[in-house]
């Protein structure tokens, strides 16, 4: 299927393609059940592409069986599960390239296919069998579904504000649905974002072609927020719809070490995220003056593993300055 033959219109919902891009690395069993819900989906996905990030657990295993229509409650054999099977794909990384890494291979893969809408989750996530209906059914360029806890309580943490104009704002996520509606029974049926997390997002494949793919030099964080940022910089609104229930598997925490590896990656990417889109020089200022903080409380705080961190951090996003152009590639 190439883009010129698709046989969705991109602005009529009730006849778009949809393909699922899903992003795994050693997670067997949290993915085993996220592919079990895809299954249960109201409204089928066209395709649903799986990218494994070089996993060392039995993802293989998981994913071949997947595949081939052999896991539990697959049809295997009648047309119904031959026509399933055909649709599932699977593309392992020879490395592991982080959830950047992943989603822009895999976004690329669906893209290159020609589907008209392409949904971005992680392998820790279970949509609601309604859930990608009622996507569909919203002639929106950008969506998000809204993520709970298992226990039904509201975790969506999408920015409903996100400042990269003051100076003063060491974290630009200023507001969220979650800390803006409590409830899910408080939110309104469509709220608009100004940030995403590739974990329920869906998007249009016109919105790659002016802004395209997922940068994958950010590894792991952040990686989200920039392709966001440059979507609402070319003019599309991002909804999230009240509706569209998607459910954690695991307690949602963003608290990491800052001192480790993904401290690293903490500071260099929300680093990048300020010298790209930073809307005054004071703000593009910040990473200089966050790193001059972190060394200086250092002895008290962090120590020198973290210091270390976000002056190599600081090093690496002046190297990442560039915002992508809408290639494809």
């Amino acid at each position: 299927m190439s883009p010129s033959t698709s046989p969705g219109s991109a602005s009529d919902p009730a006849t778009e393609s949809v393909a699922i891009v899903v992003v795994t690395y050693n997670r067997a069993d949290l993915l085993a059940v996220m592919l079990e819900g895809l299954g249960r989906l109201e409204h089928p996905a066209d395709a649903v592409v799986v990218v494994d990030n070089a996993s060392t657990d039995r993802t293989a295993q998981v994913l071949t069986a997947w595949a081939t229509g052999d896991a539990a409650g697959d049809a295997a054999g009648d047309a119904a599960g031959d026509a399933a099977a055909a649709r599932r794909q699977v593309i392992t990384m020879p490395e592991n390239l982080g959830g950047a890494g992943g989603f822009h291979r895999g976004v690329q893969a669906a893209y290159e296919q020609g589907f008209d809408r392409i949904w971005l989750m992680d392998d820790d996530v279970v949509p609601a069998p309604d859930c990608l209906g009622v996507l569909l059914a919203q002639d929106e360029d950008c969506l998000m579904a809204v993520r709970q806890n298992t226990d039904g309580t509201l975790i969506e943490l999408a920015a409903t504000r996100f400042d990269l104009a003051n100076p003063l704002a060491i974290k630009p996520k200023r507001a969220s649905v979650v800390s803006t509606y409590p409830t899910r029974a408080e939110m309104p049926a469509r709220v608009r974002l100004e940030n995403v997390a590739f974990e329920g997002f869906m998007v249009r494949r016109r919105v790659i072609d002016a802004v395209g793919l997922p940068d994958p030099s950010f590894f792991i964080f952040y990686d989200d927020v920039d392709f966001a940022l440059r979507a609402r910089r070319a003019g599309f609104e991002i909804w999230a719809i009240r509706d569209a229930v998607l459910v954690r598997q695991l307690d949602f925490s963003q608290q990491h070490d800052l001192s480790s590896w993904k401290g690293f990656y903490m500071y260099r990417n929300l680093f990048v995220v300020h010298l790209r889109y930073g809307e005054n020089p004071l703000v593009r200022l910040k990473p200089w003056l966050i790193m001059v903080l972190v060394v200086l409380l250092s002895p008290v705080r962090g120590g020198r593993r973290e210091a270390g961190n976000v002056i190599s951090a600081v090093r690496s996003a002046r190297g990442m300055r560039q915002v992508p152009t809408a290639s494809v590639d």
